[in-house]
């Protein structure tokens, strides 16, 4: 079954990540086009930023860009494409390898959030093998199975999220009152408060984006 599972990952030598810690505010998001060539490193982005000059100064120290052209300006971005170094880190080149797509690529809190689109979970976890091979950080935000399946249900849930959720239900924290605190619930799979809350939330909107919400968002 084909999977949507959205990512956020870090690592300093990711594509355009030091022209993004140079900058701070700045947007840039990867344009999607029909080119999956693996052995391709050339991308086309739109990077939105109030003063070109600076941005292009950036741009050129950046360790992880080879070359880059400006093809497009509106006064407060514009679409380049940009020839990535050989040390730059690109999570595109191992998901077209698993015969996965970026549907949408975009900075975020100084790395990328990705939705990728995935024949199946073991797509995924290859990615993964190849973040945690590469220090890359990674964390899975959302999973959706894109089909009805006779396996067992996820309903968008990572394991991690099921399992906080798995323990804080049999330990009453939704009960009326509270049988367990949120940090004596973190205790028992060893997260912090913070983590656990984080794990709890996604988990939650998982479990209603897959059963309750509109399908069609």
């Amino acid at each position: 079954m084909s999977i949507t599972a959205k990512i956020y990952i870090e690592h300093e030598l990711l594509a355009l990540i030091p022209t993004v810690q140079r900058l701070g505010d700045i947007s840039i998001r990867v344009i999607t086009q029909g080119n999956t060539n693996p052995g391709s490193t050339e991308f086309p982005f739109f990077i939105e930023y109030a003063d070109r000059d600076e941005l292009e100064v950036a741009l050129g120290a950046d360790p992880t860009i080879e070359s880059y052209k400006c093809v497009d300006w509106t006064g407060t971005g514009g679409i380049y494409y940009i020839e990535h170094s050989e040390q730059t880190e690109l999570i595109s080149t191992v998901a077209t390898e698993v015969n996965g797509f970026l549907i949408h690529t975009e900075t975020r809190d100084g790395g990328w959030l990705v939705r990728l689109l995935l024949p199946n979970r073991e797509a995924l976890s290859e990615i993964w093998e190849y973040a945690r091979g590469n220090d890359i950080s990674m964390e899975i935000l959302e999973i959706y199975g894109n089909s009805n399946t006779n396996d067992e249900t996820s309903y968008g849930l990572t394991e991690e999220q099921r399992i906080a959720l798995k323990t804080v239900y049999e330990h009453g924290y939704f009960n009326e009152p509270r049988d367990i605190s949120l940090d004596e619930a973190a205790d028992k799979i060893g997260l912090s408060s913070t983590a656990m809350s984080g794990r709890l939330r996604r988990g939650m909107r998982n479990l209603i984006s897959s059963t309750i919400a509109d399908a069609d968002r």
